[in-house]
This record gives C-alpha cells, structure tokens and sequence, in this order.
C-alpha cells in the first residue's frame, strides 16, 4: 500500500506550488489536499472557532476550505479521512521562512499543526531572490527536494518520535542547490514598518508592509539565512516546546 500523504499550505488551493508537490508525490502516494481558498499567508497558527467552516471538493481527495486557515485545514483532513496519514507537507510556500518568521507562517502553522496530531510533519519555502523571474518559476527543483525527503521518510522513517513535538522545515534556494544544509533557525531583523494612507473620504487607514530580508547570525551552527544566501537547501529541525531551560532557575532565585 502507497503511503499516505496530506498536503496542505498558506497560498491558497489553488497555488503553484501546492499544485506542483500534489502531482510530484501523485507518483509514489495517496495524497489528499485540504487547503484554505484564500491566501492567508502570516496568519500564524489560528484556528476558527467564532464561525463555521465551509469545506468543498474541488476533485478526488482534493479539497479547499472557504475561509479557512493551514491549521484548520490539518484538522478537518484528520477529521474527514478514514485513513490515518503517514506524512503530512506544509508548502510548496512562494517565499521563504526562516527565522522568527516560522512564527507568523502559515506554511509552518500547518506543520505545527500535524505534529500537534502526532503525524510527521514538513513545512517546505521556497525561497524567492527574483520576484521578476518567480512567474515563470516551475517548482521542479523544489519538488524533487520533497520526493526526497518523502523518500527517507518511507526507507528510514522520520527522524522524531510523534512525543518529541518536532518536525521539519526547509527551505529551498531559487537557483539550483548546491546542497542540502542542516541548519539553526537564525535571528530575523524586524522594523516597524507601518504605511499610514488618507482614503477619499479623508479617512486614515494603514498597511503593514513587509520587512526586507535582514538578519544576524547566532553564532555556532549555520543557519537558515547563511545556508539560503549560499545556495544551499536549508533543513532546520524545529521543537514545540519553547521552554527556557536555562532560565529555570534563574526564575526560582527571581520569585
């Protein structure tokens, strides 16, 4: 029996790069797609809980859901499916995510997502250096990095116990890899980068604009930035639990 596989991500149903992994992994899986109608990319790991979910089948195990977030998504496939999954991708993203950005990604909410139901999971980016070129963008290169790793999971299992709470999340150079990294999640540089507008009727409205591609290294192990700026698959391993252990007892001595 082929290994069963759910896809989902943050661009969309009806995205590229979702489109391009579920016809790659069509090949050696059951795949079924459960995926938001809308971009909603940065919406972090939400669930809705204050409206209901409209879900449709667009084609055979191939879903999208009105409305919906990546981690809505995950949940209702586990809930629909009658089979349990063996593997579930987040992605292809259009665009990086890397650093702090793994919080706000809805790519990686949906990774979060799986793990939270004990399926082994993988957020895939893919990196976009030149906006002018991604248009024309096949995925290819993109797709043959998720066969492989499809491809370990099936051959050596995945590298975490479902208790361990961790998963995969790669990303992947526009241009063709070098190689393939294994990376630390580096230190992402934010500003406050918020436009203030007058609409017609003279009132103010603002847009949260995005933040250029700016970070600092942590020092030790290479990270996801350094690994993309060089040209390299960026693989970091990524745990749920943000507990500081190191400031434990500095905590007890602080109360």
């Amino acid at each position: 029996m082929k290994p069963h596989i759910l896809l989902t991500n943050d661009d969309g149903y009806e995205a590229r790069g979702l489109l391009a992994l579920r016809d790659a992994l069509s090949s050696i899986a059951d795949v079924m797609v459960v995926a938001p109608k809308n971009e909603r990319s940065a919406c972090g790991h939400g669930i809705t809980i204050s409206v209901p979910l409209r879900i449709e089948e667009i084609d055979k195990d191939y879903f999208r859901v009105d409305d919906g977030t990546p981690s809505d998504c995950v949940c209702l496939a586990v809930s629909m499916s009658q089979r349990p999954f063996d593997l579930m991708i987040s992605g292809i993203n259009h665009g990086s995510n890397m650093g702090e950005d793994v919080l706000y990604s809805g790519t990686v909410a949906g990774a979060i997502e799986g793990t939270l139901h004990k399926i082994p999971s993988i957020a895939i980016s893919q990196s976009i250096q030149d906006r002018a070129k991604f248009a024309q963008h096949d995925f290819s290169m993109a797709t043959q990095i998720a066969l492989r790793l499809v491809q370990q999971c099936i051959e050596h299992g995945f590298p975490f116990a479902s208790k361990a709470r961790k998963f995969l999340n790669v990303n992947i150079p526009q241009n063709a890899p070098k190689g393939i990294k294994i990376t630390q999640k580096g230190v992402r540089l934010y500003t406050n980068n918020v436009h203030l507008k007058t609409d017609p009727k003279g009132k103010q409205y603002c847009w949260l604009g995005l933040n250029p591609l700016k970070w600092e290294e942590r020092g030790g192990a290479l990270s996801d930035f350094e690994a993309i700026a060089r040209g390299y698959v960026s693989i970091t391993p990524i745990t749920l639990n943000m507990t500081s252990y190191a400031d434990l007892q500095i905590l007890q001595e602080w109360v």
